[in-house]
């Protein structure tokens, strides 16, 4: 698969997932956003969602969480996004990771447990997967994006 096309894959498996789930899914107009869909919560809420495409290595799912903003090299999603929708071709399954839930450069998601039997600072890939998501757990997303972006901006 050519990588233009896995972008534009990964994007639409994340679309039809939100949506099957009865998410309001916006798409905005254009390709200078920094996210490439919202959902829309009850109010005025939207979360962005940035969404990647992931591969599999040494039993974890790893996605690129640095954008690229054509000349100014690699930036970190925080403030710009609140979720990846990360879509992992190989099982077509969809995930939904809060921004700061992983490192700046890179997002792993393990598919299965250490082999050290580490527990701390481990994310399985389990418990984000796009069906243990509702409404309510994502208004906690969207509660702390709110706090982290009034800190970014220096509003108290």
């Amino acid at each position: 698969m050519r990588r233009a096309t896995s972008g534009n894959e990964g994007e639409a498996a994340v679309l039809s997932a939100l949506i099957r789930r009865d998410f309001e899914v916006v798409v905005p107009f254009g390709d200078g956003h920094p996210y490439d869909l919202g959902i829309r919560l009850e109010g005025t809420t939207m979360l962005r969602v940035q969404c990647k495409t992931a591969w599999p290595l040494r039993g974890c799912l790893v996605f690129n969480c640095l954008a690229t903003d054509h000349g100014r090299g690699a930036r970190s999603y925080a403030g710009l996004a609140d979720l990846f929708g990360v879509y992992f071709p190989a099982d077509r399954s969809v995930y939904l990771v809060p921004i700061d839930g992983v490192a700046s450069s890179e997002g792993r998601l393990r598919l299965e447990p250490a082999r050290n039997n580490q527990k701390r600072r481990i994310r399985l890939a389990a418990d984000f997967e796009i069906d243990r998501w509702t409404p309510e757990e994502l208004r906690k997303v969207a509660d702390t994006a709110a706090v982290t972006s009034k800190s970014l901006v220096g509003v108290a």
